[in-house]
């Protein structure tokens, strides 16, 4: 973690990782509830999704977690609950990805 992130990133987030859909029913699998450092803001921003589709963001979420992936659920704040819709958890729209100052490790900003 760059000294940057250190000093910015000092919440704490939840993700819930988008396995598989089933397609009889359309019901989303995810796995289990894992805790990282962020920075928020709870900020309406219009923006465009990777396919394409124009939407406006609900939060705004900043990490260095590398792994985050549209169709993923997020929470601010921790949680082990293990269905991210009973936690109130929000769908991520779009993930850009941006350089690190230090070059240490890129930073994601998180749509939702």
């Amino acid at each position: 973690m760059s000294s940057v992130a250190r000093w910015a990133y000092t919440a704490r987030a939840t993700v819930w990782q988008f396995l598989s859909i089933n397609d009889w029913n359309g019901q989303k699998t995810f796995g289990p509830p894992e805790v990282f450092d962020c920075g928020y803001a709870s900020k309406s921003e219009r923006v465009t999704d990777a396919n394409g589709v124009e939407f406006t963001s609900k939060q705004i979420l900043y990490t260095e977690r590398a792994d985050i992936k549209q169709q993923d659920m997020v929470l601010i704040g921790e949680s082990v609950e293990l269905n991210p819709i009973a936690a109130g958890a929000a769908e991520v729209r779009l993930v850009n990805r941006d350089q690190d100052l230090e070059g240490v490790a890129d930073d994601f900003t998180i749509f939702t």
